[in-house]
């Protein structure tokens, strides 16, 4: 839910080659099956969002390309805040080259540990499921690489270590190709 945009993918010759191979991608990716996050259910502490995403938060991450090389690193300072089951996360991202973004979501609990959120460069609503110390976040970000905005699909998980700290691994793919993956680390003030 916290990653940066716009990342640096694979230059152009690149980015055509790996559209090339998206329809065997797809036909492989059909049959992959991702973590239940209720397979967390009982690990401690448990995440409440309400909780751990009050106040200022610092994170620090990286973003790395399919083949595993760090493109770029960033910090994110966040301030968040909540009324009943409706949150804002103000994320302000630094990056490595000076680069300055903002992002900021609007998170709702649902019913049996399930969570929306929304953001301006999400495309629809964010689908989030919390189990234990676990949270999968699934969404679309239309990021902007060289001019074209790319929707490229989350697949998002953020696990509570102590009360101050979370780790968060996200992966990118678009049309069933994984892109990278985003990786974080939280600590709330």
């Amino acid at each position: 839910m916290n990653v940066p945009a716009p990342f640096a993918l694979p230059a152009h010759p690149a980015r055509r080659a790996a559209l090339g191979g998206l329809a065997g991608g797809l036909v492989l990716a059909a049959g992959c099956a991702g973590v239940d996050p209720t397979t967390y259910r009982a690990e401690k502490p448990v995440l409440d969002l309400r909780t751990y995403f009050d106040g200022d938060i610092d994170a620090w991450g990286v973003f790395q390309d399919r083949s595993g090389k760090i493109v770029r690193r960033f910090t994110v300072k966040m301030k968040c805040s909540w009324v009943g089951d409706t949150g804002t996360l103000d994320e302000d991202f630094i990056y490595s080259d000076g680069k300055k973004e903002k992002r900021v979501w609007t998170v709702r609990r649902l019913p049996e540990g399930r969570w929306v959120g929304t953001a301006a460069d999400v495309v629809g609503e964010a689908q989030g499921v919390s189990s234990g110390n676990a949270l999968n976040w699934r969404y679309t970000l239309a990021l902007n690489v060289d001019g074209t905005v790319w929707n490229v699909d989350f697949d998002d998980w953020m696990y509570l270590v102590d009360e101050r700290v979370m780790l968060n691994r996200a992966t990118m793919s678009k049309f069933g190709i994984r892109l990278g993956e985003v990786l974080l680390s939280f600590t709330k003030r």
